[in-house]
């Protein structure tokens, strides 16, 4: 823990916020002119809104000021001077001065003049940004239909990529910015609410589907929910990713990995209220990989087993329609297209947003309740977000928001787990009918032994998750003078959550049943200070800022586990002999004070400088404390060519270093757990944790250098943005890092790593027509990363992470396992005396799940009240290891493993050096190649057409007498098209292990990918 007591942590805070008062009353000082004259008067939007923090300064001159909360201002000018008056994202304007005008200031028609959320929640115009930064509107994000908010982002923003767990309900997703920065730690950005940071982690499962639930391991495994598919995506006003270091230093050590900035929705100022209904449906059909159904249960290609007299595993039998001729078989389905079922999603969502003079207010309400393909699989939401704003004084603005959300979450284990349904159902015989699944006397039907009926799975194993949640924010902003400003904000995130997992007795897989129970109770608190100065000196506009930040997270877990039960369906502890608990609880706080300085000159230089230095309890006492800042700038040529042809034009460069604590809590020490088989007789056991606790642990360190143009062209028409980055990622804090067995522990945490990132990012804007009944509005964006592991601890060239290692010189996620054994000179398959092919003598590389490069593309037209929309989605490259072929090759299952042919492999006999000429069967083939990980690599290039929509809106005279001002109806589909030329699984993106890092690019025994169809009625009361 940070060894600073609270005391003395305020006498330090007091004496700084002093000090910073001090500084800005001494940037007030300006000397007066002797002959001036007053003006004043309100600056206001083409809306008629006030316009906040609008600088007016005097033309020629060095008086300037900002306007209020308000819109109002005054000032001291010369006789007959003239006003200058810029505000972010408006047009700027000169006005002769006077006492009590009003200014109207237009709109940019230029992109690239937007106004986007940066760093702690501050408005800036984008062209004025010395970084790459990305921004998405929240239309653009329900657009897509998807019930979470990373899900809709997919595709949509350089440098960011997001793959999905599972075609479940509320399965988590994982995003990652620039690519991997952690070895073991946390790859995943920072999440952002409001200017409060927010937990993402993937959780909800009571107990794991990788190994059986025991008192020693019962929460184990893949599975779960990310906490971000808790919020709306309907509340959503805009999603701003901050991609660089540059651009996101200012949110402290988590933000090293990228940023993702949430703002929502909010109501307007003198505005009567506006009620919006939006109600949606949807089906979703299973995208399922294709599968032999062509040959029966059994065993040599003629030996046959009907699966409830004669039993096997294997679908090596003879060809289902010679059966079906002699009488033999009546039943023939593909497996996967009985089980799996049409899935529903039904949304229905209100709000109202509006106000008076001095406050604003918005308030929306949102229910979703889907039905999965999975039978019995659902995922329901309530959301109830609300957010009031209210000008106290002049000087005092306030702005409240509630975020509150019910989720529950019925789900079936997935991974590789006996009691995973979907493990028997992909590679089942089309044969056998599963149904009914129990017989007369009440027991299993099963075509094999060691598997349950996928059928009494859904019944009988399965997960429950409820979750609570609520993030309330308050901000206050006191300006008391139209140059400075303090806000005060403070955020909290809270979630409760009840996971439980049930599992009844099994005679098939001889299981005595058990139950788990995972209580979950997490806080986190975010509290921000914040003092602005807003200043002009002739031609320059300064800004500068400092805060101090204070973050706290608090996290209790309790587990329990009754194994035997003994009552069917009874879903309680209680219900187990033996009952085993345990209980999990970390806190952890960080304390950061940081500065920023931003100058302009003349709109079209501007320079920017961070600086932060934060303190944490996770690091060694006397090293918990780092610096480090960015500075950046931005040079608009534009303004000094004047070319008509080239309305925008911007270099930018930066460099930044971002310090990281990104290692769990408490690795500075060596717990105790409790031991194996205890309690025992009553008494309980402990013993040291096999992994070494590390005192010595300092921060890592994120250098990042970046170079970046803009440019658009043809009265904004076309317009692009290219950046290329360089981040260097030292001292890797590493988890589980492997040490001699002599020291009595397996492992410890170091800093123990060294990795690389280097990559350019592309994004295309045109508008090859824009009319007034007709629009055409394409973006294009490309991504290329290249990462490298420059360094392990100790010389150590390689370090297991899961299924996936680090290698030093490789790229990050290589596969390591059991590949085919090659002649050393030929670099030819080595086949065996018998004809097959022979499994190398270790594990040698045969992947790595990092792609080439990862395109998107957007079109949308409008032609009157019609709009049509679709997005194309490009991954080139990235390995996959395709679990599900690799153990179905054994069985049989796979397509490929319908052509039976004998077969000679290609390759040379390991003990003559000769080519091979021996026929095999393709059964004994392939049932060799379930032991060789390297014949289930595959390439996962795809195409997706990821979305597609059109949409309607009823013309404003046909409703004129109703009481609605707006109605309109949209068709969207999902997944329309996926082409994978060389990936047989349902979708080359998923990867089955979340958000986990150990296990990135497998695949295997999960839901499929869903299509979809979703029809929504949009309607907006007068």
């Amino acid at each position: 823990m940070i060894q600073t007591t609270h005391q003395n942590y305020l006498l330090q805070t007091v004496s700084r916020w002093l000090l910073l008062v001090a500084v800005f009353v001494g940037l007030a000082g300006t000397p007066a002119l002797a002959q001036t004259q007053k003006a004043g008067g309100r600056v206001l939007d083409e809306g008629g809104n006030p316009v906040n923090g609008a600088s007016v300064r005097e033309k020629g001159g060095r008086r300037g000021t900002a306007t209020d909360a308000g819109g109002k201002f005054t000032l001291q000018v010369r006789p007959g001077a003239t006003l200058v008056i810029t505000a972010v994202g408006l047009e700027s304007q000169e006005i002769a001065a006077g006492d009590n005008i009003e200014i109207r200031m237009k709109g940019h028609n230029a992109a690239l003049n937007e106004v986007v959320v940066t760093a702690l929640g501050i408005r800036r115009e984008k062209s004025q940004l010395t970084y790459s930064t990305q921004q998405v509107k929240g239309d653009a994000l329900t657009a897509t239909k998807e019930t979470g908010v990373l899900n809709a982002l997919a595709g949509k923003v350089s440098g960011v990529q997001i793959t999905s767990s599972s075609g479940q309900p509320g399965a988590s997703s994982r995003i990652v910015i620039r690519g991997t920065s952690s070895l073991q730690g946390n790859n995943e950005a920072l999440i952002v609410l409001d200017g409060v940071p927010i937990n993402n982690t993937q959780n909800g499962n009571a107990a794991g589907v990788a190994t059986t639930p025991t008192s020693s391991n019962p929460s184990s495994g893949v599975g779960g929910t990310s906490r971000l598919s808790d919020i709306d995506p309907s509340t959503i006003e805009s999603i701003n990713v901050l991609k660089g270091s540059a651009a996101s230093a200012l949110y402290g050590s988590n933000a090293a990995r990228g940023v993702v900035l949430i703002t929502t929705k909010a109501g307007s100022l003198d505005k009567k209220p506006t009620v919006t209904l939006n109600s949606q449906y949807s089906f979703e059909n299973p995208i399922l990989p294709e599968i032999q159904t062509k040959y029966a249960l059994g065993d040599s290609g003629y030996k046959y087993f009907d699966g409830d007299i004669l039993k096997g595993s294997t679908v090596w039998g003879p060809p289902i329609d010679s059966l079906v001729k002699a009488g033999i078989v009546k039943y023939n389905k593909n497996p996967m297209k009985a089980f799996f079922t049409t899935g529903h999603s039904y949304t229905n969502t209100v709000s109202v947003g509006g106000g008076a003079e001095r406050s604003s207010y918005f308030f929306s309400y949102s229910n979703l309740n889907q039905t999965g393909i999975v039978p019995t699989t659902n995922f329901k939401r309530n959301a109830m977000f609300a957010k009031f704003t209210n000008r106290i004084t002049d000087q005092i603005t306030a702005t409240l928001q509630l975020n509150f959300t019910l989720s529950n979450n019925h789900s079936i284990p997935e991974g590789y787990d006996l009691t995973d349904p979907l493990w028997t159902v992909y590679t089942s015989p089309a044969s056998w009918n599963p149904l009914p699944y129990l017989d007369a006397s009440g027991n299993q039907r099963v075509f094999r032994f060691s598997r349950n009926n996928p059928y009494w799975d859904l019944y009988n194993v399965y997960n429950n998750s409820k979750t609570s949640r609520f993030i309330p924010v308050l901000t206050v902003n006191y300006r008391p003078a139209t140059w400075l400003s303090f806000t005060e904000r403070v955020g909290a995130d809270t979630y409760s959550q009840q996971a439980d997992y049930y599992e009844a007795p099994s005679n098939v897989l001889g299981t005595v049943g058990a139950i788990a129970q995972l209580s979950t109770n997490y806080r986190q608190v975010n509290h921000d200070l914040i003092g602005q100065v807003n200043r002009q000196f002739g031609d320059f506009a300064v800004n500068f800022l400092v805060g101090n930040n204070i973050n706290t997270v608090y996290n209790q877990t309790h587990q329990i586990l009754g194994t035997g039960t003994s009552i069917l369906n009874f879903d309680n502890v209680t219900n187990g002999a033996t009952i085993v608990g345990k209980e999990y609880y970390t806190l952890t706080r960080k304390i950061g004070f940081y500065a920023q300085a931003n100058v302009d000159y003349k709109k079209f230089l501007n320079v920017s400088l961070t600086g932060r230095y934060d303190g944490t309890s996770v690091l060694a006492t006397n090293k918990n404390f780092y610096p480090y800042g960015s500075a950046s700038a931005g040079f608009i040529f534009s303004e000094l060519l004047k070319q008509p042809a080239i309305n925008f034009g911007k270099l930018r460069v930066s460099y930044s270093a971002v310090g990281n604590d990104n290692v769990g809590a408490y690795s500075l020490t060596t717990p105790y757990t409790q031991a194996t088989s205890f309690p025992y007789g009553g008494q309980t056991g402990f013993l040291l944790s096999s992994s070494l606790g590390n005192p010595y642990l300092v921060n890592e360190t994120t250098k990042e250098s970046e170079v970046g143009l803009e440019m658009s062209f043809l009265h904004n028409r076309v317009g692009f943005e290219v950046s290329y980055f360089d981040r260097h990622h030292n001292n890797l804090l590493t988890q589980n890092v492997p040490i001699a067995a002599s020291t009595g522990f397996s492992s410890t945490s170091l800093n123990s790593a060294d990795m690389t990132n280097k990559g350019l990012e592309v994004l295309v804007n045109a508008s090859p027509f824009k009319g007034k009944n007709f629009g055409w509005d394409l973006t294009l964006n490309y991504t290329r990363i290249r990462n490298k592991v420059t360094r392990i601890n100790g010389g150590t060239q390689q370090l297991s992470i899961g299924q996936t290692w680090a290698f030093v010189g490789m790229p990050y996620g290589v596969f390591y396992n059991y590949g085919y054994a090659r002649d050393s000179a030929t670099h030819q398959i080595l086949v065996d005396d018998g004809g097959l092919p022979k499994i190398s003598s270790g594990n040698v590389i045969i992947g790595n799940l990092q792609p080439d490069f990862l395109a998107g593309m957007n079109n949308s037209f409008y032609y009157k009240n019609w709009t049509l929309s679709f997005f194309f989605d490009y991954r080139k490259g990235g390995d996959i290891l395709n679990s599900d072929d690799r153990y179905g090759f054994f069985y049989g299952t796979p397509k490929v493993t319908e052509n039976r042919k004998d077969l000679v492999v290609k390759g040379i006999v390991a003990s003559t050096k000769q080519p091979n000429t021996k026929v095999v069967t393709a059964e004994s083939y392939y049932q060799r190649l379930n032991t060789i990980y390297e014949a289930a690599m595959q390439d996962g290039t795809y195409l997706k057409l990821r979305q597609a929509s059109i949409g309607y809106k009823l013309p404003a005279k046909t409703i004129a007498k109703t009481p609605f001002s707006q109605i309109g109806l949209t068709l969207t589909g999902r997944n329309l098209f996926i082409d994978a030329p060389h990936f047989t699984g349902s979708d080359p993106e998923v990867s089955s292990y979340g958000t986990s890092n150990g296990s990135q690019g497998v695949y295997g025994n999960t839901v499929p990918t869903s299509r979809s169809f979703n029809l929504t009625l949009n309607v907006v009361f007068k």
